[in-house]
């Protein structure tokens, strides 16, 4: 039997996948996974001609005494349906909601690489962008940290990560699981208010829902599709300057060019340029002084040293070098 979701869902995945590729699912145990892993299956079936492979990735964190059980009820899961699976078990666990995450995404862009798939696919859906924009917000992200979930996003040339629940709700998928009578497996430290995801999903948000604005999910998601869009032509923009305004034998970048733009175009170019050469991303006060130095007027040699470079403006050029 075929829902309204997996109508939703097949349109999602054709519109962002290629035909005849490999994706690997990370999955976990929860209502998000087991929905992915039910619509994926359903899809895989219904296109009999179809040579899209799959694979599930499950990450054990170490976090639960039980964590053995859990992967046992993947397996089982996993078993009937014609997808693959691979474990991986993580020896020292993490301490944080952020270096778990980093850890995942490590193991699953790895996994990717080595085995030559093409997409990483994830549960995540509108309810998770809403607590990820709020929780970014507070931190003080910018653009580029509030609009970081989205339905497609390009990690290397060869491989993107694809999140084709991202229009689905919460309930939507809970009322999806409950219809198939899927073994959702449930996580303490899913509320634990120790950790502040939960404490905004689960106090945060129904307040705001309640008090400002019941559709605040569909609010929020509007909005950031709109950020998206201006954060897309920023990027754009900034590539074409840093391109425009590279040295092409050394690792230097014209100041005249740079000094032209917006200063929002300006921390982009320097952060591009350190990133493409050296892999690091400046430090907030670190990049104001490159800025600072750039639209001074004075022709004259000056030398600043951040995250173990040395970067000289010199005849008009910003020079950089390791130390």
């Amino acid at each position: 039997m075929h829902t309204f979701l997996h109508k939703k869902f097949r349109e999602n995945f054709i519109g962002l996948t290629k035909k005849n590729t490999s994706s690997i699912i990370a999955i976990s145990g929860g209502q998000d996974s087991l929905c992915l892993i039910k619509l994926l299956n359903d899809y895989h079936i219904k296109i009999k001609n179809s040579k899209h492979n799959f694979e599930a990735i499950y990450i054990d964190h170490q976090w639960q005494k039980n964590s053995f059980n859990h992967a046992k009820h993947i397996a089982n899961i996993i078993n009937t349906t014609n997808i693959s699976l691979t474990i991986y078990q993580i020896k020292k666990p993490a301490f944080s909601e952020v270096e778990a995450r980093a850890k995942r995404y490590k193991i699953l862009i790895n996994h990717a690489l080595k085995y030559n798939y093409k997409y990483i696919i994830t549960g995540h859906n509108q309810d998770d962008q809403t607590e990820t924009f709020l929780q970014n917000l507070i931190r003080g992200s910018t653009i580029d940290g509030i609009t970081s979930l989205y339905n497609n996003r390009k990690i290397t040339e060869n491989l993107s990560i694809l999140r084709p629940m991202l229009n689905f709700s919460r309930e939507e998928i809970k009322w999806f699981c409950r219809k198939f009578c899927l073994p959702i497996w449930s996580d303490a430290s899913n509320y634990t208010y120790k950790i502040k995801r939960n404490r905004l999903r689960y106090e945060l948000i129904p307040y705001l829902k309640q008090y400002f604005n019941p559709k605040l999910h569909k609010s929020i998601n509007t909005f950031l599709n709109s950020c998206n869009k201006d954060n897309e032509y920023i990027k754009e923009n900034s590539i074409k300057l840093y391109i425009k305004s590279k040295h092409y034998k050394f690792i230097s970048l014209n100041i005249d060019i740079i000094r032209m733009q917006h200063k929002s175009l300006q921390a982009r170019i320097i952060q591009m340029h350190f990133y493409y050469h050296f892999n690091k991303r400046i430090k907030k006060n670190g990049l104001i002084n490159i800025i600072e130095i750039i639209n001074r007027t004075q022709n004259i040699k000056e030398i600043i040293y951040s995250d173990n470079l040395i970067i000289q403006k010199i005849n008009g050029w910003l020079y950089t070098t390791l130390k």
